[in-house]
């Protein structure tokens, strides 16, 4: 017998206090129907000083090992152990010994009681499929020992010989096995939500990465421009290269306060800022940039959208910085049906390698090497959007919409 799950016990990993609980709720519930309906059930003839002592004592003792033996049984299939060889050959022995006493003494209300509760709790072992095709043929096997032990015995009323083992089975197997489903879908459910928080903080990871890489590339890269600018001024103009020397301290200052900002969870992409912010650093780069953009559209856009746009903007000024010989660019929003488009423009694109130009869907010119846009369309396409670039000789176009 095999089982598909692996439970830990009490306080490991399943799923705290709350699954160990009902875990614990299950097995009272299935083990304390077990117990009461034997007791009761076996406990009145136990005690009629009209049956001989001995065999009295011997049901009693069979009886009881019966239902202490369903109470293991029942815990190792709640934590999903397999039942050893040892359990089931003193499972098949006590139950029986407690059947076979008060049948062969012609008590055939309670003979069936201890190997229907022992059957219904082993089936809970097998696949579903098998569980009901048992408890299908308990159904037929059980009365038909009663009736012909009845018949052999000379039993008047074989109709209480038939109908109280089919009685039994009929409220022993499909309460143990119900019960059972409910814990199995408890502890799917437990899964699941341990699963869904593991994929959030995956997902997490994967977005302070982006904004990571979006802050640092953006902020490195004028940076680098700047010192190489500032090293070649040393001598000829060092008041010149002074100031860009200032001016790479505070892009150092802006992307320092932006990735702390970033750590803490506070930091929000914002396409006015971006858009401001990516207008400065071309500035700054001898780029002479053009902005046309209608502020109450970026207003209305919904926040999602809004802030991806603002990442495109500042993806696009970084492959500009990085990889164009730009000495214009263009910044434009503009409406696009129900939503907007964003333009991003410049007249730097390089040349591209003749191996880009031979593969197939290979990068435009101009577009660095793809990796910060291609996970941008991505995204834009999980809210509905489009992200694409071109390149015609040296210009080379950004282009992104969003729904609004």
């Amino acid at each position: 017998m095999s089982t598909a799950r692996t439970v830990a016990d009490d306080g490991g990993s399943d799923g705290g206090n709350g699954l160990a609980s009902f875990r614990r709720n299950i097995w009272w519930g299935l083990a304390g129907t077990v117990a009461c309906v034997l007791g009761f059930a076996v406990g009145d003839w136990v005690l009629d000083p009209a049956v001989p002592a001995g065999l009295r004592a011997l049901t009693g003792l069979s009886t009881a090992a019966t239902i202490v033996t369903c109470g293991v049984l029942l815990g190792r299939r709640i934590r999903d152990e397999a039942p050893s060889t040892g359990w089931l050959v003193t499972a098949s022995c006590v139950t029986g010994v407690a059947a076979a006493v008060p049948l062969a003494l012609g008590n055939f209300g309670i003979w069936s009681i201890a190997p229907a509760a022992m059957l219904s709790v082993l089936v809970m072992f097998l696949p579903a499929r098998r569980a009901w095709a048992v408890l299908g043929a308990a159904l037929l096997v059980l009365p038909t020992v009663g009736l012909i032990t009845a018949l052999a015995m000379g039993e008047p009323d074989v109709g209480h010989a038939v109908w109280m083992p089919a009685l039994m089975v009929l409220a022993f197997g499909p309460a143990m096995l119900g019960m059972l489903r409910g814990w199995q879908v408890a502890a799917r459910l437990d899964d699941a939500r341990r699963l869904a928080g593991q994929l959030a903080v995956a997902d997490e990871r994967l977005r302070f990465a982006a904004d990571l890489h979006d802050i640092q590339g953006h902020h490195l890269q004028v940076i680098a421009l700047k010192s190489e600018l500032a090293a070649r001024l040393a001598e000829a103009d060092p008041a010149r290269a002074a100031e860009q020397i200032r001016e790479v301290q505070h892009l150092a200052g802006d992307a320092l306060r932006e990735t702390r900002a970033l750590v803490q969870g506070y930091r929000r992409t914002t396409l006015d800022a971006e858009i401001a912010n990516a207008s400065k650093v071309l500035a700054a780069a001898g780029v002479e940039v053009l902005a046309d953009v209608d502020t109450g559209l970026a207003a209305a856009l919904p926040e999602a959208p809004r802030s991806l746009l603002g990442l495109v903007v500042r993806e696009a000024t970084t492959n500009l910085l990085r990889h164009s010989r730009a000495t214009r660019a263009a910044i434009v929003l503009l409406p696009d049906g129900t939503g907007a488009r964003l333009l991003i423009d410049n007249d730097g694109a390089r040349p591209a390698r003749p191996d880009e130009e031979a593969r197939p869907g290979g990068r435009p010119a101009g577009a660095g090497d793809g990796t910060g846009l291609v996970s941008l369309a991505e995204r834009l396409d999980a809210v509905g959007g489009h992200l694409s670039w071109t390149g015609d000789g040296d210009r080379f176009v950004v282009t992104a919409t969003v729904a609004g």
